[in-house]
């Protein structure tokens, strides 16, 4: 048995919007991504989109309004609200979904969650 830091984890790679996972929970990945400038609009039809900001800030957009999370902040979007997460500067979040949840709400457009 053994911790999992998550700043080693984040510190591990550079790329934004490519989601690492770094556990597995009850049949979900536990992954930190960091993230800069705007994503893609999308939703996820069958699961909520959960948001955890480790360092940093970001806005998630919706059609609805918008919500501005900071450190140490986090947010559920329901299933099937369309969104837009966008960080004006860099920002790490950690993230919980289903296995295998693609991030676009597309699994064709999805980015692979790999295991660090």
């Amino acid at each position: 048995m053994k911790s999992i830091n998550l700043s080693e984890k984040l510190a591990s790679f550079s790329e934004h919007w490519s989601p690492k996972t770094v556990a597995k929970f009850n049949g979900h990945d536990v992954m930190v991504v960091k993230v800069k400038g705007e994503f893609n609009w999308h939703s996820h039809p069958d699961t909520d989109d959960f948001f955890f900001v480790v360092k940093g800030r970001i806005t998630i957009q919706m059609r609805d309004g918008d919500v501005h999370l900071n450190q140490g902040e986090m947010y559920i979007v329901p299933k099937g609200v369309e969104h837009c997460p966008v960080a004006e500067e860099e920002a790490e979040l950690l993230l919980i979904e289903p296995a295998g949840t693609p991030n676009t709400g597309d699994a064709a457009t999805a980015a692979s969650h790999q295991a660090i």
